[in-house]
């Protein structure tokens, strides 16, 4: 086998219990290889085969004429190839690969039902899609195919994510499986025997209705490879077309359902061409005929708006592509939407790092969306090959159980800004908005392809090290577009971040060039929330309080969602004295963000405003959810320890600051409490601290000086 790379969706099938079937003498490999080929009247096989056996031979054609051809040509594939181990076709995509394989098997269990157990010639059938080599798809199917029940059909993740919404089949997640001559392992859906009798018939309208894109004449020429076998594999299998670049990479920009026009020959080609009509004549007739049609009127449920404000959560947009490498790419669009969509007014859109902890994980939509008290889930992937760029998106209303809408948007390197801004538009006009067209400024793909670097560096869990990595990045931005307001954004950010946390060299350098860029970021663009939360981050380590106020009320007023800065903004305004003015913006955060990693940070903020202002049962629990969220953090347990102190509880008092000082030992007393966080000093804050914390503190223990 050769190691060229081919996009394809493998459809892999093999006969169970092929050797109880046929037996295990030298006339029945004879037999066996007659079937092998699946060969019509006339191969000259048949003068291979004992009378005893012949009837099965002749059962087994009769399948393959009476219901895998059929099934092949109803979904609109047609047979490439046949061979001594398979049989290759080419269908529209996945949608119609699954329902080629369910229907198949469900015909067959019809055809099964009156023959003898020991007679049946019953199918396992596994399917996977990526731009693999030859030797890594014949892997994943073969091994996707063992995990089949006889009967059954089970797929890859990447299939799975690509008719997810689009089929109502009910496949089970049954986790991930290590595949030969591959490092990562494959996970696997599985659609057990009766989960394939029980389901329903799909039919077009069906699809329609649940948000399938049909073909039209702009994206119609080709669809996906599909590899469909059928017999008894060994260690050989059937070959891929030698020499046919045409078919290659950019076919993963079109294997689910349509659209589908342009064909990259491979993975480096930087220009797209259209099939030459020697191709385009190959095409399936009932491609044609849909290419042929308009595209349908937008379904009654994705023209209906919502009667209240939207909410909704983006979760983390799987990324399709062989290359683990490639998730930053997956990560930064799912970012960029989850930022695009606080353009809609009054929505309310759950935050990244919330979003972020349910990346990885087989989650149900509904569920996650009660889970964070939202009526809509965002859900799609991300499948990049070389230059070229398919999104595909879903939309879930969480109350009604529907899925509103499902569309594939394409794009390159170079338009995947305008392909995102698409994205946005649709769920707007979802919920009766129509978004104002903004400009684009255009942006190297390079260019923008190390800001995607440096912010996956920079959510990753935070140290000196991957903040540095960060810094490369950005910096590299910089160094190829001087001007770029991103990269001065994000190098900015870092350099403030590394301020607060104390892990720069170079102070008073890093201070004056985290001031510029954000002042020439700003100057060219007043509307970049992002950098006013930079700005604000840097007068805040700078206690310039006011200033850094300002800052981050200019970020939430251009980003309503922005939970990072509600929960500096009500900080800020907790250290200015008013800590009732800063509650509702740290509870915005919290309501925003509620799993954030960095929760304890969120809990102490709230716990503390309730101790200042004297509410100590909430500030007792707010406190209590800042510890539990991070055990090793110090200033909960301080904090903790004043509240306790002050409402009298003592003995949980002199605990809790037993454990704040064994994690800081430098906080003997509240002198020195005070010396090291300068933002204490404001004076109506510490009025309030003296008549509370520090009470409560000296209570538990903790002597002034």
């Amino acid at each position: 086998m050769t190691t060229t790379c081919r996009l394809a969706t493998i459809f892999n099938a093999d006969v169970v219990g092929y050797s109880h079937l046929m037996g295990a003498d030298e006339q029945s490999t004879l037999i066996l290889a007659a079937m092998h080929r699946l060969a019509a009247d006339g191969s000259g096989y048949s003068g291979l085969i004992t009378a005893g056996k012949e009837g099965m031979l002749e059962r087994f054609k009769a399948h393959r004429r009476e219901v895998v051809d059929p099934k092949i040509v109803e979904h609109g594939g047609r047979i490439l190839k046949t061979g001594s181990e398979g049989m290759l076709v080419e269908f529209a995509g996945p949608v119609e690969a699954v329902r080629c394989a369910v229907e198949m098997q469900q015909s067959m269990a019809e055809r099964n039902s009156s023959t003898a157990a020991d007679q049946r010639i019953t199918f396992r059938i596994g399917l996977t899609l990526g731009h693999v080599t030859e030797d890594q798809a014949v892997n994943i199917s073969a091994r996707l195919r063992a995990l089949a029940e006889p009967g059954g059909v089970c797929i890859s993740h990447a299939v799975r994510e690509l008719i997810r919404g689009k089929l109502p089949y009910a496949f089970r997640d049954v986790g991930e499986h290590s595949v030969k001559e591959m490092a990562v392992p494959v996970r696997a859906y599985a659609m057990a025997t009766d989960a394939v009798a029980s389901a329903p018939h799909v039919t077009a309208q069906t699809l329609l209705a649940s948000g399938r894109r049909w073909l039209t004449p702009r994206n119609a020429a080709i669809a996906a490879s599909i590899a469909a076998t059928a017999g008894i594999w060994t260690t050989a299998w059937w070959s891929w077309r030698g020499g046919n670049s045409s078919m290659a990479p950019i076919q993963a920009l079109v294997a689910a359902n349509p659209p589908a026009a342009p064909v990259v020959g491979n993975a480096d080609d930087k220009q797209i061409r259209t099939p030459p009509a020697s191709e385009q004549a190959r095409a399936p007739s009932t491609m044609v005929e849909q290419a042929q049609s308009p595209p349908p009127a937008p379904s009654p449920a994705s023209a209906k708006a919502p009667s209240v404000p939207p909410s909704i959560v983006v979760l983390p947009f799987a990324n399709l592509s062989d290359d683990p490498d490639q998730e930053y790419f997956a990560d930064a669009i799912t970012d960029d939407l989850t930022r695009d969509l606080s353009r809609i007014p009054d929505s309310f859109v759950i935050a990244r790092n919330t979003a972020f902890t349910f990346k990885g994980k087989s989650v149900d939509a509904e569920q996650v969306g009660r889970e964070l008290g939202v009526r809509h889930v965002l859900q799609g992937s991300v499948l990049r090959v070389g230059e070229q760029i398919r999104i595909d998106a879903r939309l879930i209303d969480v109350e009604e159980g529907t899925q509103l809408w499902a569309d594939q948007f394409e794009a390159n390197r170079t338009t995947l800004a305008e392909a995102r801004n698409e994205v946005t538009s649709r769920i707007a006009r979802t919920f009766g908005v129509e978004l104002d067209k903004r400009a684009i400024t255009p942006v190297d793909p390079n260019v923008r392809d190390f800001i995607m670097r440096g912010w996956a560096w920079y959510h990753r869990p935070y140290s000196a090290a991957t903040w540095e990595e960060a810094r490369r990045d950005f910096e590299r931005a910089l160094e190829l577009d001087p001007g770029s307001i991103d990269g001065r954004i994000g190098l900015a950010m870092i350099l403030s971040g590394k301020l607060a946390e104390g892990w720069t060299p170079s102070l008073q350098q890093d201070v004056s060039r985290a001031d510029q860029l954000l002042g020439e970021a700003l100057e060219h663009d007043p509307d970049q929330a992002p950098a006013h939360f930079a700005m604000g981050v840097l007068r805040q380590m700078q206690n310039r309080l006011p200033e850094a106020r300002a800052e981050y009320e200019a970020a939430v007023a251009l980003d309503h969602n922005y939970a990072r800065a509600y929960l500096h903004l009500g900080q800020t305004l907790m250290f200015l004295g008013e800590p009732e003015a800063g509650t509702p913006h740290i509870e915005k955060a919290i309501r925003l963000n509620p799993n954030d990693p960095n929760a304890s940070t969120a809990y102490w903020a709230m716990g503390t405003c309730y101790l200042l202002l004297g509410r100590l049962d909430e500030a007792v629990e707010a406190l209590s959810k800042a510890r539990a969220a991070n055990a090793r953090l110090w200033f909960p347990y301080l904090y903790l320890a004043g509240a306790f102190g002050l409402e009298g509880n003592l003995d949980e008092a002199r605990l809790a600051l037993t454990e704040s000082t064994k994690l800081n030992p430098a906080i003997k007393s509240i002198a020195r409490m005070r010396g090291q966080n300068p933002w204490l000093t404001n004076p109506r804050h510490w009025a309030l601290q003296e008549q509370t914390l520090n009470v409560g503190l000296q209570r538990a223990g903790l002597p002034q000086e």
